[in-house]
């Protein structure tokens, strides 16, 4: 299983972006799927997540600004991002868990520009 993200870059402060993690195989093998981000230094934490069932979780930084849409269709979870701060400046990780196994996309990078 393979998982591409893409979608970052740089944006001014209260704007809005949109990451995109498309999946190799059927995205409806996927038990849960999530966004991560990692800053220097830091540890990697979850930003949200939804579950096949379609249970969503969101960290308290993000509730509000951010959503996580899933399209089954298109084997696609996306991070829709806006009213971004600079505190939201990372490396964001897309993750699946399938059939018990964890898979990461590589990073992509979002920079908010005070």
């Amino acid at each position: 299983v393979q998982l591409q993200a893409s979608g970052g870059g740089l944006v001014q402060a209260g704007g809005s972006l949109r990451l995109s993690c498309v999946t190799s195989g059927s995205i409806l093998r996927a038990n849960y799927m999530a966004w991560y981000r990692q800053t220097p230094g830091k540890q990697r934490e979850l930003v949200a997540s939804i579950t096949s069932g379609g249970s969503i979780n969101y960290a308290d930084s993000v509730k509000g600004r951010f959503t996580i849409p899933k399209d089954n269709a298109k084997n696609t979870v996306s991070l829709q991002m806006s009213s971004l701060r600079p505190e939201d400046t990372a490396v964001y990780y897309c993750n699946a868990v399938i059939d018990g196994l964890g898979y990461w996309g590589q990073g992509t990078q979002v920079t908010v520009s005070s």
